[in-house]
């Protein structure tokens, strides 16, 4: 079982930047990669951006060149640096991890923070 612990949501105005975090309460980092996907209301969920053990990244469209997704093993935490906010980025944010030992990928999920973009 892997408890994931997320924050740093909010509300912002067009243009601003959140960072948000996800810690896991245990040390996953050698095996499981991470990531955060949104779900805004009445649209399918979006997966945002991940980070593998290695530290390889990948994004989706919407937000390349505006979020860095990154991790920290010592703290068993990842991070989503959100820059030039824009209100399509208003969702629900979730991190998750999986181990990439498991053949059938499970996720494990965090609770999920809303970030807000509106002037």
């Amino acid at each position: 079982q892997v408890e994931l612990v997320e924050s740093g949501g909010g509300s912002v105005q067009p243009g601003g930047s959140l960072r948000l975090s996800c810690t896991a309460l245990r040390s996953i980092f050698s095996w499981y990669v991470m990531g955060w996907y949104r779900q805004a209301p009445g649209q399918a969920r979006e997966e945002v951006a991940t980070v593998t053990p290695g530290a390889s990244t990948t994004y989706a469209d919407s937000v390349k060149g505006r979020f860095t997704i990154s991790r920290d093993h010592a703290k068993n935490t990842v991070y989503l640096q959100m820059n030039s906010l824009q209100p399509d980025d208003t969702a629900v944010y979730y991190c998750y991890a999986y181990d990439i030992r498991v053949a059938d990928r499970y996720n494990y999920w965090g609770q999920g923070t809303q970030v807000t973009v509106s002037s």
